[in-house]
């Protein structure tokens, strides 16, 4: 290697140490001041990463963005950032409890369905509305079919780890609108990652037989997954010994990757691989402690660098007054979609408003799995620079917006639980009262 190669090489990786440094000291900055305001910690990480890109740093002079994160080094910091969303995603998928559902099965399933459809159906009817201005992409025309129904899957989305931090933090995990709505959440994920999966097979496969031989190999894989791989995950925790063994965490790490990898290869991305692999893991006491906690704190440590990488792709300048309009009309349609399709649905199948509405709210949330999917609308050439921007708005929004709307929904409903019980203490001193 010449001399300037070796220079240009370690001034890249000066780069890329010196970029992750500054995404964790301003991700962690910004986290702390989101709590203090009594928001998720993902609230300000993700305003953190919007505030690095050219819509904040970008207004001074000198061209900052491109010197705190060169356009050569955030290759190398995707890459980071991926490695910390694979784990995450993997976590997810670990996490999902299918016997949540359990009782109710009648009306959970209807508020369920309504929680996807409704959303689902309004976001399609907006994408059908904006296809004419946003419907090109760096000169490439998107198929019509493939951007309404991912728009509409990007509206149907709801955060289940910021749902679940939400829920704690409002002491509302042994209610029903909060066990309910972590329930639904994760249903709702669920089906939002296998409609995505579809909507990326559509997009990347070359021609219809593409996409067959695509499909095909989708189903070898989630058959193998269910059939073959978790029976032998079982049969493999049954011999593990009591004590926690450190080993098992980079076992399950590969077993993520790799997953990750064989999606990627056959077609439909890989964070499906690295969630659906948490799906079939096993819910062992054990495993769990062995490799939950360090891979999930794994994937916290690396999350801000995907912030940072969304944030360098979000350029709130280049809204116009279009773009406002449609911004404004994109978090109307997600709030509507998802917190009326959830709420009149739970109305009806016996809550009271004040449940049916906080449980609304809590499946508004957007979060990290919301920027999870406008990614990979961006790296497939769906969302103009413009619509990713006002969508990861729309996300921020509509996450930051739970906390305080729930705070003051419970706080009323304390007052006026406070007062009939003072009601009712008047009216028994009166009647008890001698005459």
């Amino acid at each position: 290697m010449s001399s300037a190669a070796a220079a240009h090489s370690e001034w890249l990786t000066t780069a890329v140490i010196g970029g992750i440094a500054l995404a964790l000291l301003v991700g962690v900055a910004f986290a702390a001041a989101a709590r203090r305001i009594r928001q998720p910690a993902v609230v300000g990480e993700i305003a953190a990463g919007i505030c690095l890109g050219p819509s904040l740093l970008g207004l001074f002079p000198g061209d900052l963005p491109e010197k705190f994160f060169p356009a050569e080094a955030r290759a190398h910091l995707g890459t980071a950032a991926n490695i910390g969303l694979i784990l995450f995603m993997f976590v997810i998928g670990w996490e999902f409890d299918g016997t949540s559902f359990s009782g109710r099965r009648k009306s959970t399933g209807i508020i369920w369905l309504s929680s996807i459809a409704c959303p689902l159906a309004l976001g399609m009817g907006l994408a059908a509305l904006i296809y004419g201005t946003y419907g090109t992409v760096n000169g490439n025309k998107v198929g019509m079919f493939e951007f309404t129904l991912y728009l509409g899957v990007a509206m149907s989305i709801t955060a289940f780890p910021v749902l679940a931090r939400i829920v704690a933090d409002q002491g509302l995990q042994f209610s029903r609108a909060g066990a309910l709505s972590l329930a639904l959440a994760a249903a709702d994920d669920v089906l939002a990652w296998c409609m995505l999966a579809l909507v990326v097979a559509l997009v990347t496969a070359s021609g219809t037989g593409a996409f067959v031989t695509m499909l095909l190999w989708s189903l070898v894989y989630v058959a193998g997954m269910l059939w073959v791989v978790k029976p032998a995950l079982r049969k493999l925790t049954e011999r593990l010994p009591q004590t926690p063994l450190p080993q098992l965490m980079v076992v399950a790490a590969c077993g993520a990757f790799g997953s990750a990898w064989l999606t990627s290869e056959i077609g439909i991305h890989a964070i499906f691989g690295a969630f659906f692999f948490g799906l079939v893991m096993p819910r062992d006491r054990r495993l769990m402690q062995s490799a939950f906690g360090p891979m999930e704190s794994a994937s916290k440590l690396l999350l801000p660098l995907f912030f940072v990488v969304t944030g360098l792709s979000v350029d709130l300048t280049t809204i116009t007054g279009q773009g406002l309009l449609v911004m404004l009309a994109v978090i109307a349609v997600a709030c509507v979609g998802k917190l009326g399709g959830v709420a009149i649905p739970a109305k009806l199948t016996g809550m009271n408003w004040r449940d049916a509405t906080v449980l609304g709210l809590l499946m508004n949330t957007r979060g990290l799995t919301e920027l999870v999917i406008l990614n990979v609308g961006l790296q497939l050439g769906l969302l103009t620079v413009e619509l990713f921007s006002a969508m990861v708005i729309m996300a921020l929004v509509t996450t930051a917006m739970a906390a305080p709307l729930l705070s003051a929904l419970l706080a009323r409903q304390n007052e006026r639980a406070h007062e009939e019980l003072l009601s009712t203490r008047t009216a028994v001193s009166v009647a008890s009262s001698p005459k």
